[in-house]
């Protein structure tokens, strides 16, 4: 027989619920309470550690008092130290008459990154992230595209081109304060080239370097083995990393090679905790560098990325005031600028940079050991001819699109105008199908190869990306059109990357960002098959390998811009991706962050040395 509570019953669960409940909140406030003192024991080692320098300093100068030298030697004072010129367009920012320091950016991205230790990423985003962290010893102007010194002060090239000579600013420090010297510009030239370091892309990118050698604690030279075009990029371009930080992963690489969030540099911004980041944590946060050695401090007192895979779901989240920018979809972009409630809140920017990268179709040639049906030139020339792309452009994209005909931007020195983009031609792509053997042989509607093998693929894309989603939809019914079955293959960014790795997958769809001068080497050479590389297509061409490296030795852009043009001929022949658009940018900005303007590489929003500033009356968020 069942008991019925009474109300003694109801007053001691009550109690206990209490209870339980007062216990939780107990523990989250003492682990809340534990998460702040590391904190501060962390910024109270990392003070002691400034005040010990600071002492080191103190004495030294004593000495060079007692000593009878000159405190103008070396004291930084203005005439001795002026600004240097990376730093003169944020400085300029700094005397406008609203500006203030302060605030949070936050923005968006569209996958969950899988990683953010350097080498170990592989994608835009993480490189967004690094690049406020990271530093490199030059920056392009972003009017001129002239080289200016960031880490360096100076550079000298000898008459060869073959050795370069740094020279590195005083006082540079990283985050946790250590300082930065040529040793740790040497080493991280010794951990890429480090084969047990999972750094295959970068290993390849910077093959063409002999040796990097310390002359001094603040000079360093880059000697190459060979003539490179792109020579000072290269060495000027590398992030340079910490040696006291990196160096103990040299004995032990697979705990650096399965890393997700080791990151840590000398830039305006770092992580909280540089050994600890993880995917999990549902986006990245990036604190101020109470360190920056730079000459403008960093404007915003915290950089957040939060992760929101659904379009539709950021639009609202900007809509809301929750992240400032916005990258608008085509199809939604007309109606967004005639909103009027939108316009009060968000500048709307529509342009197309000249380092616009490429959506492309990549063509797998080979799967477990075995040459695919896109091992066949033919095949490869028929699916560009079967995938009409102006329509794509048109109808999906809304004209805020071109087609692209190969990695070099039509306005590209690189680019040969007498080249002509494949259009769309049915007739023509199933001709090619039957040279290769592709035909329905049963009347069924299904091409055939010799062996009554349906012409069938998965094509793997990126499952957050709408406009993808709809292109790759059209595409399916485009093809199902001429007897080819492809199966739409949505994917998450993480599914996407060990695919990639592993070469396992029929075709991909992806896109490359782009550069001022594009080097094919990583893409496209043989050498970048193996390993993790690249060229995941496991494209095989020894005479465009013989181009790519011919052209990467011709340091006369007169001479090397044929050899660039002769090797986009054959990739235009060979067809191992179908290039489809380069897009414009269709970008909200809140109108809150001040000092978006256009520059030769694109917006400056985020640009490093940072621009960008949130006047204080219109300020959201406190430190």
């Amino acid at each position: 027989m069942q008991r019925r509570l009474n109300g003694r019953d109801i007053l001691y669960f009550g109690g206990l619920g209490l209870v339980l409940v007062t216990i939780i909140l107990v523990m989250y406030m003492i682990d809340r309470q534990w998460q702040r003192m590391s904190g501060m024991e962390q910024l109270m080692r990392e003070q002691a550690g400034d005040l010990r320098e600071i002492g080191v300093q103190v004495r030294n100068l004593d000495q060079r008092i007692k000593q009878g030298v000159s405190l103008s030697q070396g004291s930084g004072s203005a005439s001795d130290n002026p600004l240097p010129a990376a730093f003169q367009r944020a400085y300029a920012v700094t005397q406008q008459a609203d500006y203030s320091p302060g605030d949070w950016m936050v923005q968006a991205f569209g996958v969950n990154l899988k990683s953010l230790t350097p080498f170990i990423s592989q994608d835009v985003y993480s490189s967004q992230v690094q690049s406020f962290i990271l530093e490199t010893l030059l920056i392009r102007n972003p009017d001129t595209l002239a080289w200016q010194g960031l880490l360096a002060s100076e550079w000298s090239v000898s008459e060869d081109g073959l050795t370069f000579v740094f020279k590195l600013r005083e006082g540079l420090r990283f985050s946790d304060g250590v300082a930065l010297t040529a040793e740790d510009v040497a080493f991280t030239f010794r951990f890429i080239m480090t084969e047990a370091i999972q750094a295959p892309r970068e290993r390849a990118y910077y093959a063409k370097i002999e040796s990097v050698e310390v002359l001094d604690p603040l000079t360093v030279k880059f000697q190459f083995a060979e003539p490179y075009f792109n020579a000072l990029a290269l060495a000027g371009g590398m992030d340079i990393m910490p040696k006291h930080f990196y160096e103990p992963y040299l004995d032990k690489p697979n705990a650096f090679n399965q890393s997700k969030g080791l990151l840590l540099g000398s830039g305006p911004y770092r992580l909280e905790d540089p050994s600890n980041w993880s995917p999990d944590k549902g986006g990245v946060e990036l604190r101020r560098n109470p360190r920056y050695w730079g000459s403008v401090q960093p404007t915003f007192d915290r950089l957040i990325w939060r992760v929101i895979e659904n379009d539709s779901a950021r639009l609202t989240t900007f809509r809301n005031g929750e992240i400032d920018s916005y990258l608008s979809r085509p199809r939604e972009y007309k109606q967004l600028v005639a909103d009027e409630d939108l316009r009060k809140k968000a500048e709307h920017w529509e342009y197309m940079s000249p380092v616009a990268g490429y959506s492309y179709i990549g063509w797998n040639q080979q799967r477990n050991d075995k040459p695919t049906r896109f091992a066949e030139r033919e095949v490869r020339q028929a699916m560009t001819y079967l995938i009409d792309r102006r329509r794509i452009v048109d109808e999906i994209y809304l004209g805020y699109a071109e087609v692209a005909l190969s990695p070099f931007n039509a306005d590209s020195k690189q680019h040969d105008p007498t080249l002509l983009t494949r259009e769309y031609d049915q007739a023509k792509g199933v001709a090619l199908l039957k040279q290769a053997g592709f035909e329905d042989r049963d009347g069924d509607g299904i091409l055939e190869d010799n062996a009554g093998t349906p012409f069938e693929f998965e094509l793997v894309y990126f499952q957050g990306n709408e406009d993808t989603g709809r292109m790759v939809l059209f595409l399916k019914d485009m093809l199902a059109r001429v007897g080819i079955l492809l199966q739409p293959k949505p994917s998450e960014w993480s599914v996407m990357l060990d695919l990639m790795k592993k070469r396992d997958f029929d075709a991909i769809s992806l896109g490359w960002s782009s550069g001022l001068e594009t080097d094919l080497y990583q893409m496209f050479h043989t050498s970048q098959i193996e390993g993790g590389g690249n060229n995941f297509i496991n494209y095989n061409n020894p005479e465009l390998d013989r181009l790519i490296e011919a052209a990467r030795a011709t340091v006369d852009e007169t001479k090397r811009m044929p050899l660039w043009q002769a090797a986009e001929a054959h990739l235009h022949n060979d067809q191992p991706y179908t290039f489809l658009r380069r897009s414009k940018r269709l970008m909200f900005i809140d109108r809150r962050i001040h000092n978006v303007v256009d520059t030769k590489v694109g917006l400056n929003l985020g640009q490093v040395p940072l621009e960008n500033y949130v006047p204080v009356v219109e300020q959201r968020y406190s430190q």
